[in-house]
């Protein structure tokens, strides 16, 4: 059996599959190769599981002070900001995505874990008042110990990023598994941790399958703590495996968010971001706002100016400087939202542009061109379903009541936007959205300081912010009486 490449690691050291299997990884924009990586067995899960779980017992790294572990992670920021390019360009080539979006991701991975690098020793605990002078009775956190993360393949480090920098800060070991088709930059990271000093075994790679690789993170009984970001189907099995084993869970699965827009908003702005909210990274975004509801009295020129824009944006490959969207991730992917739209318009909704693979100079690579739908209903599979994909779907509104409950008829509730000139329709209905993130005027941005993560099936737990560092430890209360008494409960007798 020959060989596969040493690009698992595992306690501390690089090295191929037991199993001898590999993946080849190609550039959705073109098919040209990446790279040939091992895929993990069960045997190596295992060894990954056991040495995440020797590394934190032996207390090298969850007894390091948490200012050092601070310390360490703005190194990592920084060799990370060093390395920006040799990342991008890895991100870009494993996910088809354009280079200037992959060089964004790399400084919004290189701002969390400068953020989690400062907050790791804020946190010294709280007293509490125990009504007794003699008594010290304090809340403290510690790591929840051993942590299994499974990461998607549209932001494959950002996304590793949001769990590998608050596990870290809080002292605990982890086995990551990114997505089987965006290993790289995963790799590259384990690389960096290494190099930097890391204990061994506190950081573990494995490369694969879910199903051979991801089950065994949630099922484990050595795994506290599964994290992960992706589909709602995997997400359920997550969570009834991991309910078997008592473990804590941290789930984000995606959204179906809706972009509401009044008659009052800033039009040119509403219009601009209608078309980042939907078509950014080709839509390719748990939080991308495919779902435009719109007031009646301005619809029907807004949808058209949208198709008119999205009709020129320019489709290419990462390295292409005239692309300004780039390809879905696979054959397999670009099928389901092929077929995700044609459902549409089975259900009635009205093409309006798009709902095709582009032209002879995309023939190579997974392109789907920006597709708008409108006249659409609440019932149409293609506003109820995650098309994951370049396709906004165009709802309308007469009241400002209707559009609440427009935007919350969805099973989802991961992010939403508000546009209005008006503050007080803008403070009433982003109370009532019942998403994770709503923003008002904009789209897209988020903060390392605040809080991410969804309502209803769009998941539990929450990433960034100081919650984000809170869902990878667990509390403890230590009860401390100075002057130890006998209690006299139970009376000698005799």
């Amino acid at each position: 059996m020959t060989e596969s490449p040493a690009t698992l690691f595992i306690d501390g050291a690089w090295v191929p599959s037991s199993t001898g299997e590999t993946r080849t990884i190609t550039c959705p924009a073109d098919g040209t190769e990446v790279g040939v990586v091992s895929e993990a067995g069960a045997e190596d899960v295992e060894r990954a599981i056991l040495a995440a779980r020797a590394a934190f017992e032996r207390g090298e790294w969850s007894g390091t002070p948490a200012a050092q572990r601070g310390d360490f992670l703005l190194r990592v920021a920084d060799r990370l900001a060093e390395r920006k390019d040799e990342f991008a360009r890895a991100e870009a080539q494993d996910t088809g995505k354009r280079l200037v979006e992959a060089e964004g991701d790399m400084d919004d991975i290189a701002s969390c874990f400068r953020y989690f690098g400062k907050i790791a020793d804020q946190d010294p605990g709280r007293l509490v008042d125990a009504g007794d002078a003699a008594v010290i009775s304090r809340v403290v956190r510690e790591p929840v110990g051993v942590c299994g993360m499974i990461t998607p393949w549209n932001f494959p480090l950002l996304q590793g990023a949001w769990k590998i920098a608050p596990a870290l800060a809080a002292g605990n070991a982890f086995v990551i598994k990114p997505a089987e088709l965006t290993p790289h930059t995963t790799m590259l990271m384990m690389e960096v941790l290494d190099e930097l000093g890391l204990p061994k075994g506190v950081a573990n790679l494995v490369l694969g399958d879910g199903g051979t690789v991801g089950a065994p993170l949630s099922s484990h009984p050595e795994i506290d703590l599964v994290s992960f970001t992706g589909g709602l189907v995997t997400g359920r099995k997550i969570a009834e495996s991991a309910a078997k084993g008592i473990k804590k869970v941290a789930l984000e699965l995606g959204g179906k968010n809706p972009n509401v827009v009044f008659a009052d908003a800033d039009y040119e702005a509403a219009l601009d971001n209608a078309l980042n909210a939907g078509f950014l990274d080709s839509g390719l975004v748990c939080s991308a706002g495919t779902r435009l509801i719109i007031h009646e009295s301005i619809a029907e020129r807004f949808v058209d100016d949208l198709v008119a824009r999205a009709e020129g944006i320019v489709m290419g490959g990462p390295f292409d400087e005239s692309a300004e969207t780039g390809p879905l991730i696979s054959k397999a992917h670009r099928e389901k939202v092929t077929d995700y739209v044609e459902r549409g318009v089975e259900a009635g909704a009205r093409l309006r542009t798009g709902g095709h693979w582009g032209g002879p100079e995309h023939e190579k690579g997974f392109f789907y061109a920006p597709t708008v739908l409108d006249r659409c209903t609440a019932e149409n599979p293609a506003v109820i379903e995650e098309g994951f994909g370049p396709v906004i779907t165009v709802e309308t509104f007469s009241t400002e009541q209707e559009a609440i409950e427009i935007a919350n008829h969805t099973e989802y509730g991961l992010a939403g936007a508000v546009w209005t000139s008006d503050a007080g329709t803008a403070n009433r209905v982003s109370r009532a959205l019942r998403h994770g993130t709503i923003w008002i005027n904009d789209y897209h941005p988020y903060l390392p300081q605040a809080e991410w993560g969804g309502f209803k099936m769009s998941g539990f737990g929450r990433e960034l912010g100081p919650t984000g560092l809170e869902e990878y430890t667990e509390a403890k209360h230590i009860y401390q009486n100075t002057e130890p008494a006998v209690s006299g409960w139970f009376p000698r007798k005799g």
